[in-house]
């Protein structure tokens, strides 16, 4: 956690691939175990490796080494996963009831934690049940372990500036801003396109929000509708009247999306349509000779390299392959549909401000960044703003007028 600004108490939150739990509250499975011989550890653990590996359980040590009050040492060892029920005694491994014969084991069952633990504090909570190993994050995302000052500032001016932008119009919609953290360039900026300015939403039949709308602090002051943020309310669309311009897809991030690529093809114009048409020109129906293979290496370089130099791009400028690297800052937490396109832009970090209670995929309802079956995985932040920026900010959108109705409350779980 990392604070943003001293006066206002910006903080920064990193969520987890996984939802944490309190150290003593952690989920444990049982596991039949026995104490063995010292002498004999080496060959029992082998043995025990080789026919009945704890592949579930990696984390969990299968020796436990305990001092006891005697000043001697006590070796016990993890033989296999029990049942819920602890008489179901018939579920030992039939080659795991011949060690226990062999070795004149007694078993007894005791607990171990189920899942890896994520922090310090819960390893520590895990080892008093039974050894654990902890490994810290080693990957390389700035952000996991904390923020620098000056990276601290960076993200609350982006953040800033995504909430400007959803404020900026009548009614309180998503924002998205993509930014190059390499350079600190904002590449593009978007807000919800579901329903044009034309077409009001109908809020008689939209859902009741009581969980996921703002509600500020004071009874008396007024209050905001969050009917307009595409990611809270993703199927909001379908109870709408009739309107000539308007898209069920086009949630901020998505659009957000649709400009960076706009953008790229404007910067870096015909360079990907020239390797297009060089593969479509010699189609290869067989893997190609060694010779062939280098000819075609040779002409894609030269095409980079005239394309590099032409239509005013510089050579040390290469068109980036789609979001690759880049960052996200979002006023809402995004939906499932959204935080997967990001997952397919290669997004690097995703920060956000207000959690999606109803359809959050990044930490609310479901943690997309934490999905092992997907071919990439970004962070996800959460910046907690300080009740007096929100508060400033409403009062701001409300004096706009018509569109910012009273009855309605805070989204549930926003924390400020």
């Amino acid at each position: 956690m990392n604070n943003c600004e001293d006066q206002e108490s910006w903080e920064i939150v990193h969520i987890p691939d996984k939802p944490p739990f309190p150290p003593h509250q952690q989920p444990t499975v049982n596991v039949y175990a026995a104490v063995i011989d010292p002498k004999h550890a080496n060959t029992l653990i082998r043995k025990l490796n080789q026919i009945l590996p704890l592949e579930n359980l990696r984390h969990v040590k299968r020796v436990r080494k305990q001092h006891l009050d005697e000043g001697s040492t006590q070796l016990s060892v993890i033989l296999c996963l029990a049942g819920e029920n602890n008489s179901q005694v018939d579920i030992i491994p039939q080659e795991v009831v011949g060690l226990i014969g062999s070795y004149q084991l007694d078993t007894f069952i005791t607990k171990v934690c189920r899942y890896a633990p994520l922090s310090k504090e819960e390893w520590v909570e895990q080892c008093k049940l039974w050894p654990t190993s902890f490994h810290p994050p080693t990957y390389n995302i700035s952000g996991i372990t904390g923020f620098s000052q000056e990276e601290s500032q960076l993200v609350c001016t982006f953040m800033k500036l995504a909430l400007d932008l959803a404020k900026s119009k009548r009614q309180m919609v998503n924002a998205a801003v993509i930014v190059d953290p390499s350079t600190n360039e904002v590449i593009a900026r978007a807000c919800d396109q579901v329903y044009s300015c034309s077409c009001p939403i109908n809020h008689e039949v939209t859902k009741n929000h009581d969980n996921m709308l703002l509600n500020s602090s004071a009874t008396e002051e007024p209050k905001l509708s969050y009917d307009g943020v595409s990611c809270l309310n993703p199927w909001g669309w379908s109870n709408q009247k009739s309107c000539d311009s308007w898209h069920p897809l086009r949630h901020a991030a998505i659009v957000a999306i649709e400009d960076s690529a706009a953008r790229d093809r404007n910067l870096f114009p015909g360079g990907r349509h020239d390797l297009a048409e060089i593969d479509h020109v010699e189609p290869a129906l067989t893997s190609p000779s060694p010779k062939k293979q280098k000819t075609i290496s040779m002409v894609v370089n030269d095409v980079e390299e005239l394309n590099s130099h032409t239509n005013g791009c510089h050579p040390e400028l290469s068109r980036p392959y789609l979001c690759t690297g880049y960052d996200i800052y979002l006023v809402w937490e995004p939906c499932a549909m959204c935080a997967m396109a990001l997952v397919h832009q290669r997004i690097k970090r995703i920060f956000y401000a207000f959690p999606n209670p109803t359809a959050g995929a990044l930490g609310s309802v479901h943690r997309l960044q934490g999905e092992k079956s997907l071919n990439h995985h970004y962070a996800v932040f959460k910046v907690l703003l300080p009740q007096e920026s929100l508060n400033r900010g409403i009062m701001s959108l409300v004096s706009k007028g018509d569109h910012a109705k009273k009855p309605s409350n805070m989204p549930h779980g926003a924390s400020l």
